[in-house]
């Protein structure tokens, strides 16, 4: 037998301290979580109105070459639309850009998330 005896009530708040904390924490997470949803889709929507505008343009365009004919409208319809080509992939690259930079962002809020969980549980089993 043991001559050991349990402080139930210690026991208790500790656990109810480390799920206290970890609520807050995940509170927390899952509203970074929802920011980051936003930024995604707020840059997928500016993404998708690039691409519009360079359709629209490649339209008006086309529409314009239609109306004069001859090699020389024909060459400056390529023309053009080489260059609203150019402009197109800038844009995106600059996009593409920006994305990985929201990823990272993204990417180290869950590790601090991750690391602040593991350190939390790490203190309260030691406080067990």
């Amino acid at each position: 037998m043991t001559d050991r005896t349990y402080d139930l009530d210690a026991w208790l708040a500790t656990y109810k301290d480390a799920f206290t904390s970890f609520t807050r924490a995940f509170t927390r997470a899952q509203q970074d979580g929802f920011k980051a949803l936003e930024r995604f889709a707020r840059f997928h929507y500016a993404v998708a109105g690039d691409v519009l505008e360079a359709g629209l343009a490649q339209a008006k365009a086309t529409l314009s070459a239609r109306a004069a004919d001859g090699t020389l409208a024909i060459a400056d319809l390529l023309q053009k639309q080489a260059e609203l080509g150019t402009q197109l992939s800038e844009k995106l690259k600059a996009r593409a850009q920006e994305f990985s930079a929201l990823a990272a962002e993204v990417q180290e809020s869950v590790g601090n998330f991750a690391a602040d969980s593991a350190n939390r549980a790490t203190g309260a089993k030691k406080a067990a």
